[in-house]
């Protein structure tokens, strides 16, 4: 995978959080993006493109969240054995070649 595969999906809430901010602060309040009250408003209206923002700022908190918990997750899995001993237990249990017979 290519350094700019990752780098697309390295997703930093913060950051996002700190832009959308203070256009957030200047709308005000807002409704849920897609709802019947934030379809009833002019494109053009500010709690429009606020709810927006705020959907992709939940949107980044939700993949940061989850790249956390993978990070962690494969940490865990990392400690939880001996993963070059088991390596070498699958190899040997491979090498034997136990023929069958019709019973």
């Amino acid at each position: 995978m290519a350094q700019h595969d990752l780098d697309s999906r390295s997703v930093d809430w913060f950051s996002v959080n700190v832009f959308v901010v203070p256009m957030l602060n200047q709308a005000g309040s807002w409704p849920l993006a897609g709802s019947p009250a934030w379809r009833q408003l002019p494109d053009e209206h500010p709690a429009k493109l606020a709810a927006v923002l705020d959907g992709g700022r939940h949107h980044a908190l939700r993949v940061d969240t989850a790249q956390a918990a993978l990070a962690e997750a494969s940490q865990a899995i990392s400690a939880a054995a001996d993963w070059a001993a088991v390596a070498r237990d699958i190899r040997r249990r491979n090498a034997v070649f136990i023929p069958r017979r019709p019973a």
